[in-house]
């Protein structure tokens, strides 16, 4: 038996649930009961009976069953307006019903029902002014004319960007097609707002939504009273970045979907990358798109026999049984506390385009813990990828972060315990690499609930040396110099300044309001936990660097990841933002890697700055080019809150480039781990550009293949790779640029690969095929 809290347990193929009659947290007495976000009192007339679950079922069933016997309460928006709206109709006193009117507009305003909002916070206004005697909180009137400037708001997005999206739509500074034709939300935000700024001049958060409600406006800057007007320097123009467009309107994958996970990668073995995206909401259905070769994607979900597989706020591409074959491992729960004890989901590729659920049969069905973060690996060396997934614990629902040893014939064992590991916090995001290169890849955790975890990896625990025996890990964050932050989110470990070692980049998070996001642009206080950048010191220890290199900075990122934008060899990354509070309207943000000293923000020059929630990032070359392009993942969490997402197509550049698809024989198939180095001539002597293969950053997959910008290189000296299993180093040479390469572990030359090419709207492909002789690599 394995005890997943005090009511939830896994029996042989059972979950017993004790499960309340109880809807939508107004009372849950049972499994993982949820305090509501309502302070209204709970009614006496439940009871609670036991639910007895078999987690044998189809993976469908099983999450249909697990989502209705405890469903994640402060996300069912819809349900609990409704439910409020029944206790809102039978309470008689005074204060008890306006409190229950304010909770239930603010329910209706999260579940998407904007314009019904507005009639409860004007029927709410009259009723205190009616009784201002009796009851008028201070700075309620405040209050309330924030919420009806944020349901004007969201009328506007649901009347404009939502229903009729396109490729200007909520980037900041807004403009073009992305103006609003129906002014209506925005003009009367607008009075609201101003409202709030004449008698609170310093209100930052009015201030800051005053500015964005003139520009869907097409108003900003000239039109915002110069004594609110934000400057548009503040948004992030640091480099002549040329536009990226947004062409995922034109392409087929502007899916309007809540917050949740993304994948680049070429599934289908056709040389093109096809993108997978899921949704956290445990009715989000997953979505595959293949990528159909000629600037259009298709959707090919139910023909992949993915129909049923819902939920997951995030996913980590794999390649978990070395077919040569990209899986994907689905993760649930995140956010969801004691509703997110949900299973993962491990799709195996099937080579047809299709996949299989292969929970069950891999064992990974005994993770049931609330979770959206993990990393594959091989710790131990074997040449198959173990997987780390990161745990959502808090004291009161404990739940450990775990291990699965990979036992190289598709399943899984838990040695979390045999490794001695026992990590209970708030992991939020989960990285790996070999930091201070000692052969061994090494873990580092964020989290959101104090110092960061950096898992040293030590090797054996004891005299066996086989991959089967107890190993041992150790926390080195102290000593390392990696655990300055309380509250943090996404990161990824790269190599920022081409030394060789890897560097650690964190997001700072937390439960911000808006304004202090606004306070932190205009150069005033702010109490935002920062971002981080940690540089290696070659010894075992990271220095802090983040001043130095511009980026202490309050980004509250979420998805993150990172990729070349201009071909120059030094790595760029782009920052999904926001959290689930719908004022929560910030850009998403990009910074250019300047040669390695320091980041510039081109958040606007490049046209990267939407504002609705920003998830999952993925950076890859969609259409073959030379050039990689973004996708980002957008969405909130509550019900109304979605958005569509966005592939920023890149505009071209004159620099070189190539890209390298690596092969482990004796290492992983997909050679995760392994770190590369390409050396170059240029007019100015040589140059290394090194990378290492994976996924990227923690919230968001880029494709396993890597793309290396060599800039004004005029040749590739030479390719070498360091394998992870082995430990050994393979130097290729005649490797040309501007191509792509296949490297198997262990060969003496590389093989071109043979890829079509494809023009899409605004980028900078060239038209037609790459010629190379060789074979096509998935």
């Amino acid at each position: 038996m394995i005890k997943l809290d005090k009511r939830v347990k896994i029996v042989g193929l059972t979950v017993i649930i004790a499960a309340s009659t109880a809807v939508f947290g107004m009372e849950i007495t049972g499994v993982h009961a949820l305090q509501p976000a309502v302070v209204i009192p709970a009614s006496k007339s439940t009871s609670t009976a036991a639910m007895v679950v078999d987690v044998n079922l189809p993976m469908p069933q099983l999450l249909k069953v697990l989502a209705k016997a405890n469903p994640p309460v402060n996300y069912f928006n819809t349900e609990r307006a409704d439910v409020l709206a029944g206790r809102v109709a039978v309470e008689k006193k005074f204060r008890p019903k306006e409190n229950a009117e304010i909770e239930y507009a603010s329910e209706l305003l999260r579940a998407g029902r904007s314009e019904q909002a507005l009639v409860e916070y004007d029927l709410i206004s009259k009723q205190v002014l009616d009784n201002s005697k009796e009851w008028q909180p201070v700075g309620f009137a405040d209050f309330l004319l924030m919420q009806k400037a944020t349901a004007y708001l969201r009328i506007g997005e649901q009347q404009n960007c939502c229903a009729s999206n396109n490729s200007d739509s909520c980037l900041i500074p807004i403009a073009g097609k992305g103006i609003h034709t129906r002014r209506y939300g925005s003009a009367n935000a607008i009075k609201c707002l101003a409202t709030i700024l004449q008698h609170k001049p310093d209100d930052l958060k009015a201030r800051w939504l005053l500015n964005i409600a003139y520009m869907t406006l097409g108003e900003y800057p000239e039109g915002v009273p110069a004594k609110w007007r934000i400057d548009p320097k503040v948004y992030g123009n640091e480099y002549p970045m040329p536009k990226f467009y947004n062409v995922a309107p034109d392409v087929g994958l502007a899916v309007n979907n809540w917050s949740g996970g993304a994948a680049m990668e070429d599934f289908t073995g056709k040389g093109f990358l096809d993108v997978m995206i899921s949704s956290m909401r445990p009715d989000g259905q997953l979505r595959f798109f293949r990528n159909n070769g000629d600037g259009t994607f298709t959707d090919r979900t139910k023909a992949a026999g993915l129909i049923g597989e819902c939920g997951g706020l995030n996913m980590v591409t794999t390649d978990y049984d070395n077919d040569g074959r990209p899986d994907v491992l689905i993760l649930r729960g995140g956010w969801f506390g004691r509703a997110g004890h949900l299973p993962v989901s491990l799709l195996h590729n099937n080579g047809d385009g299709t996949f299989t659920d292969v929970t069950h049969r891999s064992g990974l069905i005994k993770h049931m813990q609330p979770s959206q973060t993990a990393v594959w690996f091989d710790y131990n060396g074997d040449g198959y990828l173990d997987v780390f997934i990161g745990n959502e614990s808090d004291p009161t629902d404990p739940s450990p972060s775990e291990l699965y040893r990979n036992n190289g014939d598709g399943s899984f064992t838990d040695v979390t315990a045999l490794c001695g590991l026992n990590i209970r916090r708030f992991v939020k995001g989960v990285i790996t690499a070999d930091y201070d290169h000692d052969g061994r890849p090494d873990i580092y955790l964020s989290c959101g609930d104090g110092p960061n975890v950096l898992l040293h990896n030590d090797g054996p625990a004891g005299a066996d040396k086989s991959p089967n025996a107890a190993w041992s890990f150790t926390n080195a964050a102290e000593k390392a110099g990696v655990d300055s932050q309380s509250c943090t989110f996404s990161c990824f470990f790269f190599d920022y300044d081409n030394d060789g070692w890897p560097d650690i980049y964190v997001n700072g998070f937390g439960s911000v309001d808006v304004a202090q996001i606004a306070a932190d642009y205009l150069g005033q206080p702010s109490s935002v936990e920062k971002a981080r950048l940690y540089r290696n010191n070659h010894n075992g220890t990271f220095t802090d660097v983040t001043k130095q290199t511009h980026l202490f900075k309050a980004n509250l990122g979420m998805g993150v990841n990172f990729g070349d934008l201009d071909n120059d060899g030094w790595l760029d990354f782009y920052v999904g933002t926001g959290n689930p509070d719908l004022t929560t309207l910030i850009p998403k943000r990009m910074f250019r890697n300047n040669d390695g000293k320091f980041f510039q923000e081109v958040t606007t020059a490049g046209d990267f700055g939407h504002l609705q929630k920003g998830h999952a990032i993925a950076f890859g070359d969609i259409n073959n080019s030379g050039q990689v392009d973004i996708f980002s993942e957008l969405g909130g969490a509550y019900t109304g809150d979605t958005a569509h997402d966005c592939l920023y197509v890149n505009p071209g550049n004159g620099n070189h480039w190539v890209n390298l698809k690596l092969e482990g024989v004796k290492s992983n198939r997909s050679a995760l781990g392994a770190e590369t180095c390409v050396d170059v001539t240029t007019p100015h002597g040589e140059r290394k550009v090194y990378e290492t293969v994976g996924s990227g950053g923690s919230f968001g997959c880029n494709p396993f293949r890597q793309h290396f910008g060599l800039g004004d290189a005029t040749s590739i000296k030479s390719v070498t790779i360091y394998w992870p299993s082995t430990g050994l180093t393979q130097t290729i040479t005649n490797v040309k640029m501007d191509k792509f390469w296949h490297i198997r572990e262990g060969d003496t030359a590389a093989q071109p690969v043979k890829v079509k090419t494809f023009p899409l709207p605004h980028g900078g492909a060239p038209n037609g095929s790459i010629e190379a002789k060789g074979i096509i690599v998935s």
